[in-house]
């Protein structure tokens, strides 16, 4: 369990999918969260003689499937593998987070759906008005603009935007804008 949390604290905001063998585990918050989003079992695992903690996982090649529902489901996910043979291993097997993916920078079309866009969008607010740059990378589709700040809600659902870029300077103006809206940010 120390390697999960070492990954887990360098990566707090993601949902860590962590590779035993030949299934993804997920663990904790994250094991609750994904048993109810994937519908896959939650159950606990031993931690040190006096606690449990709760566990929820699936096999390995179910990852593109899951991959795909956690990120529609607007979460970002990261993927700590075994980083060489557990056969070689001497003692654990050593793991690290070899990806980090979000609704609006996945790129693979195994975890896409090739019938709709991915838009990723970032906005810059300046007075009174918001600079915003929406871009789908798997097509390769781009718009900028600048616009007055109360058209900027409308564009981001326009373009059914999957994640936003904000400075994290402007977040507490940006959230106001988005009127309680569960919009996925990331900042930067």
């Amino acid at each position: 369990m120390k390697q999960f949390w070492e990954a887990k604290k360098a990566h707090p905001d993601s949902i860590m999918l962590f590779r035993m063998g030949d299934f993804y585990e997920t663990f904790d918050d994250d094991a609750k969260l994904a048993s109810e989003i994937l519908g896959i079992a939650l159950t606990k695992r031993a931690n040190g003689a006096a606690s449990t903690v709760p566990l929820a996982g699936f096999p390995y090649h179910a990852l593109d499937q899951h991959l795909h529902k956690l990120l529609k489901a607007g979460h970002r996910v990261a993927i700590c593998e075994q980083v060489e043979d557990p056969k070689l291993a001497k003692g654990i097997v050593k793991r690290e987070v070899v990806e980090v993916l979000s609704p609006g920078t996945a790129l693979s079309n195994r975890y896409l759906d090739e019938k709709e866009n991915n838009y990723l969008c970032a906005i810059v607010l300046e007075n009174r008005k918001c600079g915003i740059a929406v871009l789908d990378h798997s097509t390769g589709e781009f718009h900028t603009c600048i616009r007055d700040q109360s058209e900027m809600l409308t564009i981001i659902q326009q373009f059914q935007v999957n994640e936003v870029i904000i400075p994290e300077d402007q977040e507490k103006d940006l959230r106001m804008l988005f009127h309680g809206d569960d919009i996925f940010t990331t900042k930067i």
